[in-house]
C-alpha cells in the first residue's frame, strides 16, 4: 500500500510510520519535523500554507492519515489529497457529555469550532470535513494513548513514583479506587489505525484502552515496588491545590469531578468488532519513561510537603486498594 501519514515525525505519527512500514507500505510523511523511521520518505512542508500539499496532491494513495486538530489543514488535504480511504485521528474530547460509562458513538458531540486551541470543538469540525469528503473514511476517536515515548507523563508517572519514592516507603495517591482510568497503548493504536486502513475500515469509532479501576491501575504501576500507598481524600487534596489529570504538580488520571465519571469508560465495541487489540496495562507502563519535574505528577518537594501534612492515622494508608 502507499500511505500517506500527515503529521508523520511526532509521538503517534512516527508509530504509524514505523507500523506500516513493518507491514510492508510504502510510506510517505508530509510535516514540518526533521526525523521519520528509516525506510519511509519525509516531505517537510508547513500545513498553514496554501502550497502545503503540493508534493503530495498530485499522487493516488491508497490510504492517508491524518492526526492533525487544525480543521483548517484538514478541511485542505480532504480537498487536495487523492484517497482509497482518509482516516483521521480524532478524540474522545470530542463529546459534550462526559458523565455516562459506556456512552457509544452516537452521543452528543461539542459544537465544531475552528481554533485549534479548543481542542475537542476542532476536532469536531476536523471530523465534518473529513466525512463530507469524497473518500471513503474512518474516525477513530482515541481515548488516552500512553506508553513508550508518551509526552504527557500521564502513562509514565506512577510507575516512575513507585520506583523513586519521594518519602521513602510512601507514595501519595488521591483516595478514588473505583475511579475509571482507560489508557490504550501508542502501540496497539497504531496497529489497528494500519490494519484498518489495509481493510479498508470505514465508520466512526472510539478507540480505547480497557477501563480499569484507578485502584487497580496504580497497583499494576506499583509492581515490586515495597513502597505503600497512602490515600489521600480527594477533598484534602482539592483544598491545597494539588492538579487533576495531567500536567506538572499533578496526580495524572485522577479527575473528582463525577461529572467526567465515564470519560475513561466509553464503549469501544466497534473498534474491537474491526480487530482493536490490546496489551496488558503492565506492558504499556513499563515500557513508559517519565522525566521528572517535565510533564505530569508532583515534584519531590511537594509530595513530601503533602505527605508531611496529612496525618488520617495508618488506617488510611492502602485504602486505594493498592
Amino acid at each position: 500500500m502507499r500511505t500517506l501519514i500527515l503529521g508523520g515525525t511526532g509521538w503517534l505519527g512516527g508509530h504509524l510510520a514505523a507500523e506500516a512500514l513493518r507491514l510492508g507500505h510504502e510510506v510517505t510523511c508530509l510535516a514540518r519535523g526533521a526525523a521519520v523511521p528509516p525506510g519511509a520518505v519525509l516531505v517537510q512542508a508547513d500545513r498553514d500554507r496554501e502550497d502545503a500539499l503540493t508534493a503530495v496532491s498530485g499522487s493516488a494513495w491508497d490510504a492517508v492519515i491524518d492526526v492533525s486538530s487544525t480543521p483548517l489543514h484538514v478541511r485542505r488535504a480532504v480537498r487536495e489529497v487523492r484517497c482509497g480511504v482518509y482516516m483521521f485521528v480524532s478524540t474522545t474530547s470530542v463529546y459534550a457529555v462526559n458523565s455516562v460509562i459506556g456512552a457509544t458513538e452516537d452521543a452528543e458531540l461539542l459544537a465544531p469550532s475552528d481554533d485549534p486551541a479548543s481542542y475537542g470543538a476542532a476536532k469536531v469540525a476536523c471530523e465534518q470535513a473529513v466525512l463530507a469528503g469524497a473518500a471513503p473514511a474512518l474516525i477513530a476517536r482515541a481515548g488516552l494513548i500512553g506508553g513508550p515515548g508518551d509526552p504527557t507523563g500521564r502513562s509514565s508517572y506512577w510507575p516512575w513514583r513507585f520506583a523513586h519514592p519521594a518519602v521513602p516507603g510512601s507514595v501519595l495517591v488521591p483516595d478514588a479506587p473505583g475511579l475509571l482510568t482507560s489508557v490504550l497503548d501508542v502501540r496497539d493504536l497504531a496497529r489497528w489505525l494500519v490494519s484498518s486502513a489495509e481493510a479498508e475500515v470505514a465508520g466512526v469509532m472510539n478507540v480505547c484502552g480497557a477501563p480499569v479501576p484507578l485502584g487497580e491501575h496504580l497497583a499494576v504501576a506499583r509492581g515490586g515496588s515495597s513502597a505503600v500507598p497512602v490515600a489521600v481524600a480527594e477533598e484534602w487534596l482539592l483544598a491545597r491545590g494539588v492538579g487533576q489529570w495531567s500536567g506538572p504538580g499533578s496526580l495524572p488520571l485522577w479527575i473528582a469531578d463525577p461529572e467526567w465519571r465515564g470519560f475513561s469508560a466509553r464503549s469501544t465495541g466497534l473498534a474491537e468488532a474491526a480487530g482493536l487489540e490490546r496489551r496488558p496495562l503492565a506492558e504499556t507502563l513499563r515500557a513508559a519513561v517519565h522525566e521528572p519535574g517535565r510533564r505530569a505528577g508532583l515534584s519531590n518537594e511537594r509530595e513530601r510537603d503533602l505527605l508531611a501534612a496529612w496525618k488520617p492515622g495508618d488506617s488510611r494508608r492502602s485504602a486505594c486498594g493498592c
